[in-house]
């Protein structure tokens, strides 16, 4: 199916292809045309499938014609951070550019001078987070019984935000004969129940399993001691063929200390929480996403509906203390059909929290280094005859690598210069060339023995100490 069969405009078609996108996403595909033809829509659908232009694209056209007046917005789309709802805007700029529509974007922590300007001049589509929406409404600065299309993004982490009373006061204001779109990657009860207050015979599209994971993410969980989690992680990054990641913690503390760790480490880090100004998270959001820094430390204002293409790998540094975050949390990677890699550090303490991430995702998560490690964990080598021609190899080269491990024992002292985390983490990365590989044969901590027989799926490179904690 092409974006042409959905019935959009040859406007928003010359929009999309301009923008890259030929095919429309499931959620897209199934959502599109009923929004088109005025129906009210429940969509639940895994992050990182579309699920924002799902319905951007149909009110572009729905709301090409129409007249808009002062303080009275034509459409309404809530959600829940303010990075989201910023990430709403984008699409409307980028798919809207041959259309006349003007949009306002009502978010805490930035002046109310601007958005109550744009109010009075009038706008098609107000985005907004329900706080900063609720504290201009009770002041009187805007009207909302001129609000023809209503949009609930990310609808069940309104629920975990405390935002389901804001949300059904805000409808209440709604007038009675409209269009209301709810989407959310989760429906637990509380949000079923508000979709059947507010919503008139919805169509119900759900394109995959609630809380479910993404089948392009490999997940893991690592067990682990607290005090090893920093050392676990730079491991990580280093030897797991990282791109970009991003780093989820639990508290706000506990971002700034893991960013501050890791540049101290020479890594190329940037953190963003809740008690960063607004043009401070969008600045370090920009820095990742332009390249400038190649990993994120967020706590979960990060998680939920960003869109960041290219992220190979999400590390939960905590095991998140609702499972529904860990879905939204490792969602940041493996998008639009890439594949990701999602590691979680567990405690003990964490036993009961990671139960139930896998109670509700239905499906166990596998500790790291007991099977499936790495698709590719070396380049592919020259493959020998047979296992007897690799044990009689083996039995053959021994005395010479006996020799090379006498060498180096007998190595001055100053030319190693141990350190906590020496372990070499290039080690692990697959080898490049035979000069590469000369390059970092230099032993890092936890090496095998040269002649121990390595099981069938098992962590292959330089073995970390943290594989040897039994898995929670």
């Amino acid at each position: 199916m092409k974006f042409a069969d959905l019935g959009l405009s040859d406007k928003l078609l010359q929009a999309v292809e301009a923008a890259g996108y030929t095919e429309p996403t499931p959620i897209q595909a199934q959502a599109i045309p009923p929004v088109l033809m005025m129906k009210d829509i429940i969509g639940i659908a895994q992050t990182g499938t579309g699920k924002t232009a799902s319905f951007v694209l149909p009110m572009i056209d729905i709301l090409a014609s129409g007249r808009r007046r002062a303080l009275m917005p034509r459409s309404l789309i809530l959600a829940p951070t303010r990075e989201l709802a910023a990430q709403v805007a984008e699409n409307f700029e980028k798919y809207g550019k041959q259309h006349d529509l003007q949009l306002a974007l009502l978010i805490g922590g930035v002046q109310m001078g601007d958005q109550v300007k744009a109010l009075n001049e009038g706008v098609d589509v107000l985005i907004a987070t329900p706080g900063r929406l609720m504290d201009l409404f009770e002041r009187g600065k805007i009207l909302l019984n001129g609000c023809e299309l209503l949009v609930i993004d990310e609808a069940d982490r309104m629920l975990d935000m405390g935002f389901i009373p804001d949300i059904e006061t805000i409808c209440s204001k709604l007038p009675e004969p409209r269009q209301t779109l709810l989407f959310s990657a989760t429906m637990p009860p509380p949000i079923e129940k508000l979709a059947q207050k507010f919503l008139t015979n919805p169509k119900r599209i759900e394109v995959s399993r609630a809380a479910s994971t993404n089948e392009n993410i490999t997940a893991f969980k690592i067990p682990v001691k607290p005090r090893e989690k920093r050392e676990t992680l730079r491991w990580l990054l280093a030897n797991d063929h990282v791109e970009t990641a991003i780093i989820f913690a639990n508290r706000k503390t506990t971002v700034r200390e893991i960013n501050k760790s890791l540049q101290s480490h020479g890594f190329a880090s940037g953190e963003i929480h809740g008690d960063m100004d607004q043009s401070s998270r969008i600045a370090e959001l920009n820095r990742f996403k332009a390249g400038e820094v190649n990993i994120l430390v967020a706590s979960d204002v990060a998680a939920r509906g960003l869109d960041i293409k290219g992220v190979s790998h999400v590390f939960n540094f905590d095991t998140p203390w609702h499972p529904d975050d860990y879905v939204h949390r490792i969602g940041r990677t493996g998008r639009a059909g890439a594949k990701g890699r999602a590691f979680t550090f567990v405690t003990e303490d964490d036993a009961e929290a990671i139960a139930n991430v896998e109670k509700l995702t239905g499906a166990k998560v596998k500790p790291f280094g007991k099977e499936d490690v790495r698709v590719e964990l070396v380049e592919a080598e020259p493959k020998r005859e047979s296992s007897r021609k690799r044990s009689d190899d083996r039995k053959t080269e021994a005395p010479d690598r006996d020799e090379d491990r006498d060498a180096r024992k007998n190595k001055p002292s100053r030319e190693r210069k141990p350190r906590r985390d020496e372990t070499r983490h290039d080690e692990a990365r697959p080898a490049r060339s035979a000069e590469n590989r000369s390059s970092r044969s230099q032993g890092g901590r936890g090496r095998r023995e040269d002649n121990e027989v390595i099981p069938a799926g098992e962590w292959n490179g330089p073995k970390p100490d943290f594989l040897s904690v039994s898995a929670t």
